[in-house]
């Protein structure tokens, strides 16, 4: 006779935040921003293709390594059209001393696709955003919410991070199943107005408060709300 197996429990559906708790962390979230964000040369424009180089060179690059090379890469190729036309060698020698060196490669990949189909401009709808080989998730909710304007979401690495431990703070956060719930919360809070400061400020809050190994719980304006408060590395 064979015992039957218990079968496990389906884990319960993670709920996204609720309107007052997305208010209350817009606000302050905002209100730090003003008070602390960095100073970003590609915070001035929104020029999609000024956009797209900023994200395409600070992908897994620090922002001090990327500040002179984003002004020297702008003036030699200033726009899809100079970069679509550049010599391959030429752009990837441009590139140095950033590393993957893929990445420059598939910029310019974009930037001939962009001149090829798009008359040298950037679409701003995420279905045609995403069919660029380069162009991923992130990138594209980038470009819609800096160069459009538009309500969309982002998650890299800060993002997510501040987003588990406000949030959520259990579970595996680097899960198939959790990304996407961070996904929907990410998209869940993005306002209606302020898109662009408030996904800037969401990085920035990353990088600068909510960071990996120590972060600065004790003057961290979330920390009252924050489900990982305080903090524990183990």
């Amino acid at each position: 006779m064979t015992t039957a197996r218990p079968r496990k429990r389906a884990s319960a559906p993670q709920s996204l935040p609720g309107p007052a708790e997305r208010r209350r962390f817009r606000q302050r979230l905002l209100t730090w921003y003003r008070r602390h964000g960095r100073d970003l040369p590609w915070r001035k424009t929104d020029d999609p293709y000024h956009i797209l180089v900023s994200e395409i060179m600070l992908q897994q690059t620090q922002v001090d390594r990327v500040l002179p090379k984003y002004a020297e890469w702008l003036e030699k190729y200033p726009s899809f059209d100079s970069l679509a036309a550049a010599a391959e060698s030429d752009v990837t020698a441009t590139w140095y001393p950033l590393g993957y060196n893929i990445r420059p490669k598939r910029l310019q990949s974009i930037a001939r696709e962009a001149v090829a189909r798009y008359g040298g401009q950037l679409p701003a709808d995420e279905e045609t955003l995403l069919s660029f080989k380069g162009i991923g998730a992130y990138t594209a909710g980038a470009i819609q919410s800096f160069a459009f304007g538009k309500r969309a979401a982002i998650l890299d690495t800060n993002v997510a991070r501040v987003l588990f431990r406000v949030f959520i703070a259990t579970g595996d956060p680097k899960s198939h199943a959790m990304t996407r719930h961070l996904w929907a919360v990410s998209a869940a809070l993005v306002p209606v107005r302020h898109v662009f400061d408030f996904n800037q400020a969401l990085m920035d809050f990353g990088a600068m408060v909510c960071v990996a190994r120590k972060p600065r719980c004790l003057v961290c304006p979330m920390a009252r709300n924050c489900r990982a408060f305080p903090f524990d590395p183990a």
